[in-house]
């Protein structure tokens, strides 16, 4: 979906029978290391808001540079199931930053990961290493079909999961940024 994202991230109990199925159904796209830093403008602070909602990201994937901004969808109980994402390739880290600096917007946060990612049906599955977090599961839907019901399509991600007899299953609905800057506000 064009300008929508719809994933799951979640701390699952048996990562083994995951990647087990992945390794023999999975399209194995690689593995890489991405250094990821948020920013917030000085103008209208992101972290002020909770749940936060607004995530501003250059992101450092081996070498390939992008910027995203993300804006997230939450319900009455504070759940997500999807945001708006906004992203862009940049060439150089470096500039990014100064033009980040010169236009007042401060860092906040660095997120360090390795992440092994495998295609499965309309799903990108990724097992994610975070430096001072520990070990995660995203799953991000890649189908085509632009009228997919986001929270049916979250549903069906736990579920697979469940099917796989990855056991207990922990929902992150605040992203690693969160976890690592407000440990104690987090639902884990």
């Amino acid at each position: 979906m064009s300008d929508t994202e719809i994933e799951i991230k979640v701390g699952v109990e048996h990562t083994d029978k995951l990647l087990e199925f992945l390794e023999k159904e999975g399209k194995f796209l690689g593995e890489r290391q991405q250094k990821d830093e948020y920013f917030t403008p000085a103008h209208r602070d992101f972290l002020k808001v909770r749940p936060v909602k607004e995530w501003l990201r250059l992101r450092d994937a081996d070498g390939q540079c992008s910027f995203t901004y993300k804006n997230y969808y939450y319900d009455e109980r504070g759940k997500s199931s999807h945001c708006d994402e906004y992203e862009a390739e940049l060439t150089s880290m470096d500039q990014s930053k100064k033009m980040f600096n010169a236009l007042d917007f401060k860092s906040i946060c660095l997120v360090d990961k390795v992440r092994r990612s495998w295609m499965y049906k309309d799903y990108e599955v990724s097992l994610d290493s975070v430096k001072d977090l520990g070990d995660f599961v995203e799953i991000e839907y890649k189908g085509k079909d632009e009228n997919v019901e986001p929270k049916k399509v979250t549903a069906d991600m736990v579920k697979f999961l469940k099917d796989l007899g990855c056991g207990k299953i922990q929902r992150d609905y605040v992203g690693y940024p969160f976890l690592l800057m407000f440990p104690d506000e987090a639902d884990r």
